[in-house]
């Protein structure tokens, strides 16, 4: 496995929620998710939960950006194929749907994805975007491509 964070997928023995939040983290330094203010709260292979502020996020007439929700689900639904890929391989997000359901202005929106199926090439999730008061914003459905992470 590498020492870089960008190219390295956790162990599978790798089991609980505490373990896989420091890989996380340090894998996201620098990239999208960290400049939107994405904090992993949970990440299992049935479950993978972050969440990520309004603020900053918005679009010119203050509402929570549309494609501000797509990289919250396809970051969840992306860090979930990993979790459940094992070792050494990468899941690469190939099909995103996203429906808007409501707007938010302020707060923060909680991303929960859970697997819809997992196969050793594919994998869809299930991702459900809610606000503070746990009404549903969005819901997103991501297929990933699951595969050796040594290949380009």
């Amino acid at each position: 496995m590498s020492d870089d964070p960008q190219h390295r997928t956790p162990s599978t023995e790798q089991s609980d929620t505490e373990d896989m939040l420091p890989w996380i983290a340090q894998a996201d330094v620098g990239h999208l998710g960290e400049r939107m203010g994405i904090e992993w709260l949970e990440v299992t292979p049935e479950r993978t939960v972050a969440r990520m502020p309004v603020t900053g996020n918005t679009q010119p007439y203050g509402l929570l950006h549309g494609g501000a929700s797509a990289v919250l689900a396809e970051s969840v639904g992306s860090v979930a194929a990993v979790v459940g890929a094992g070792s050494d391989r990468i899941g690469v997000g190939i099909e995103l749907s996203i429906s808007h359901h409501r707007s938010v202005r302020d707060g923060y929106v909680t991303a929960v994805a859970i697997p819809l199926t997992r196969g050793r090439t594919l994998a869809t999730f299930d991702i459900a975007i809610t606000n503070e008061q746990g009404e549903r914003t969005a819901t997103a459905r991501l297929t990933c491509l699951l595969r050796d992470a040594t290949r380009s």
